[in-house]
């Protein structure tokens, strides 16, 4: 019988795990879209019929929810991202307001449904992973923490254990080792970019391992994908143009934009008195089209079709020098081939930010790239080649490897959650 959960509570998706002994398994989650071992961390809201309940789904099947109802289904997607910012207090759902551990609570929930017997009152721990340090421009720790604290406590689990993100896919990866080894992982999730480094030793055939530092940042591939609608999508929906107040002509906000930054704040743009300010634009605005645009990007929810449309450029970028943006909603004037060249440079202040959290992680623990013995990347944005590039240029080729894009942390968390000394991985002593 497993004892104890690991919950990968990602950005962009979720996985469970569960320990076995020595070993782990996934969960495997079915709603009415199927069965899967990850989850996108989405939520759907749709209303029942009559006075009844809200139907609420998670996933892949929120996002099939939200295609088959337009207009009617409320989508919310990274929803994690708004856990360390106190400028979140909520969001109206048919007029009720959902804090954020109201939010994780209803994720994970639906989570435990399509889990079934897997999630079971057996359990006598859940491990979750956190951030090194949490995405936002100031992010609160300790308000995030509490976050999840309340939301974890409607489950009733004896044992409530917080593990960093790239400590459980240090121990994933550290069961492929064949003799000691220091080993650094760089975590690249949606919102953030984490590192740990861990020294691994074999003392009477029993893996020990000893965390070393850890560092981070709030950059990842959301800011990658900020990007490429900053450069490409905004100018077409009203970036830089003007609108005219009695008798001098004003810049359109540019912090309109700014909410294509965070899947989950384009998720509540609506709901925010800053759409009700654009819409009064459009009237003023000299280029009233395109204004009108973004307002209908915002009524008819495309913010997800358009994640769908920059993740799938962004994808084609790490196999190819070039390839073709195309954004449906907004014609053929939002067709236009990107460069991998141009791409590189639009990140670039990303790439600085990234680079010095792993200088930060080396200088803090007086660790030489050269005596580190294995590099381990995991997450989808560590296919991006300047990423990798970073690590090319400090470490030996042969000493970098990857793999386990989502499940690593998940079933890392789940064999931490099997350890005697459980209390030395928690966040809190490492």
């Amino acid at each position: 019988m497993a004892s104890a959960l690991g919950l990968d509570f990602g950005t962009t998706n979720s996985v469970l795990a569960l320990s076995q002994g020595t070993s782990t398994r996934s969960v495997v989650l079915e709603s009415s879209t199927g069965k899967s071992d990850t989850t996108r961390t989405a939520l759907s809201f749709l209303k029942g019929a009559g006075r009844g309940p809200l139907q609420i789904e998670a996933g892949q099947a929120a996002i099939r929810e939200f295609i088959d109802n337009p207009g009617e289904c409320r989508f919310l997607q990274s929803i994690k991202t708004f856990a360390a910012s106190s400028l979140f207090q909520g969001t109206l759902v048919f007029a009720k307001r959902h804090d954020f551990e109201d939010l994780m609570y209803a994720f994970l929930a639906r989570l435990r449904d399509y889990a079934g017997s897997d999630w079971s009152s057996e359990l006598k721990r859940i491990v979750v992973g956190r951030p090194v340090q949490f995405a936002g421009a100031n992010p609160d720790e300790k308000l995030a923490l509490e976050r999840y604290n309340r939301a974890l406590a409607r489950f009733d689990f004896p044992e409530v254990h917080y593990v960093y993100e790239p400590v459980a896919a240090a121990f994933y990866f550290a069961r492929t080792l064949d003799r000691d080894a220091t080993v650094l992982v760089a975590d690249f999730g949606g919102g953030t970019t984490d590192y740990s480094i861990i020294r691994f030793e074999s003392e009477g055939g029993q893996l020990t391992a000893t965390p070393v530092g850890h560092s981070g940042v709030g950059i990842a591939g959301d800011h990658f994908d900020f990007r490429v609608i900053d450069n490409i999508v905004s100018p077409l929906i009203g970036k830089g143009s003007l609108f005219k107040s009695f008798d001098k002509l004003l810049e359109v906000p540019s912090s309109y934009y700014a909410n294509f930054g965070r899947w989950n704040q384009l998720s509540i743009f609506k709901t925010l008195k800053d759409f009700s300010e654009l819409k009064k634009l459009v009237r003023a605005s000299l280029e009233p089209e395109k204004l009108e645009a973004f307002v209908d990007l915002i009524e008819h929810d495309e913010g997800y079709p358009l994640y769908q449309a920059v993740s799938a450029t962004k994808m084609r970028l790490s196999q190819a020098d070039e390839t073709e943006f195309f954004f449906a909603p907004l014609g053929e004037r939002a067709r236009r081939t990107v460069q991998r060249a141009d791409f590189e440079t639009w990140i670039a202040p990303d790439l600085t930010r990234i680079e010095q959290a792993l200088d930060e992680v080396l200088q803090k623990t007086e660790t030489a790239p050269a005596t580190i013995d294995k590099v381990f990347l995991t997450g989808g944005t560590s296919f991006v080649p300047a990423v990798r590039r970073i690590f090319d240029n400090r470490f030996e080729r042969s000493k970098i490897e990857s793999g386990g894009e989502l499940l690593s942390i998940a079933h890392g968390l789940a064999l931490i959650g099997e350890r005697q000394d459980i209390a030395t991985w928690t966040a809190d002593a490492a």
